[in-house]
């Protein structure tokens, strides 16, 4: 049978059977057919977590392959092979090109069909949030007026589905969580704001903190594993804040001016019990690939994909 004649069910069904073989391509092809059937009705959350599923594989390894070669592009470029560096451009743009596509695949899918017909609260903060992932992974790499536009877009997306979480989801709601987990990198890596993104971080961790004895047996491993990127992402921010408020310092020879509030880790990050816990104000995750693109290696900030 041709995968045109499947039905949703069926197509649903081959979503996970290319997923289990690891084939993310096609996974992504089955279900932009069931999304494309429902003009007027939701994805279910099945379905919905599957596109994700789907596209998080393909765009991730485009992103990875970005910053790998654009950090072997910087090391040439530093030793003056201009020779190399005009190859590593030609297959950079060749990367670019990939990544460019994914992001236009899914952000038209998401205009024309999924964000209209999302009636449910949690189902619009799930898209709109998906909306800001693809603009900003569109920002990571783009230039000039294309980049500005992405920083943009991927704005309105993340502060529309921000005005929904923050009067429909509970705190500890892992699409809230996760929503402000991938808006603070937004403020970190794109707009380049790291007291922004701590404050939007530690707020984030602090009414879900406030409201961890309300959580679901159901959602409770999802919630705590973001407020443990939540936090190891503040770690890894204050101490970046510190490093560059220590280097403004040394060089005007007056005392470093922290941040109130935001340098140091909350206390109740310490008592949390979460799965790679350790002391608080560390870097927990820099020898993990924590890499930030391929200028700071060391503050590569997590985010989530769904």
């Amino acid at each position: 049978m041709a995968s045109a004649e499947l039905s949703r069910e069926e197509n649903v069904y081959m979503a996970k059977l290319a997923e289990q073989a690891e084939r993310y391509e096609e996974m992504v092809e089955f279900m932009e057919k069931v999304a494309k059937t429902v003009d007027s009705e939701e994805l279910t959350v099945e379905e919905r977590n599957l596109l994700s599923v789907a596209y998080k594989n393909v765009i991730g390894a485009r992103r990875a392959s970005w910053r790998i070669i654009s950090s072997i592009e910087q090391k040439e470029e530093g030793r003056g092979n201009e020779d190399r560096v005009t190859l590593i451009k030609d297959y950079r743009g060749k990367i670019e090109t990939e990544l460019t596509k994914i992001c236009d695949g899914i952000l038209k899918l998401l205009e024309s069909h999924l964000v209209p017909s999302s009636t449910a609260p949690e189902s619009k903060v799930f898209y709109l949030k998906m909306k800001g992932d693809y603009y900003r992974y569109l920002a990571e790499f783009k230039t000039g007026t294309e980049r500005k536009d992405a920083a943009e877009n991927t704005m309105v997306a993340y502060k529309a589905a921000q005005d929904i979480a923050l009067a429909e989801l509970a705190p500890t709601h892992p699409i809230r969580l996760g929503l402000a987990l991938n808006f603070s990198v937004f403020y970190y890596e794109i707009l380049n704001s790291p007291d922004r993104a701590c404050s939007l971080a530690k707020q984030a961790f602090d009414e879900a903190i406030s409201e961890l004895d309300t959580l679901s047996e159901e959602s409770y491993k999802d919630s705590t594993l973001i407020m443990q990127l939540l936090r190891d992402n503040l770690t890894l921010w204050t101490s970046d804040i510190s490093v560059r408020h220590i280097s403004q310092s040394l060089r005007s020879c007056t005392p470093p001016l922290y941040p109130p509030n935001i340098t140091q880790i909350p206390e109740q990050l310490c008592s949390l019990s979460l799965a790679a816990g350790g002391p608080c104000g560390r870097d927990q995750g820099s020898a993990q690939g924590h890499e930030r693109g391929a200028v700071k290696p060391a503050l590569r900030a997590l985010e989530t994909s769904s």
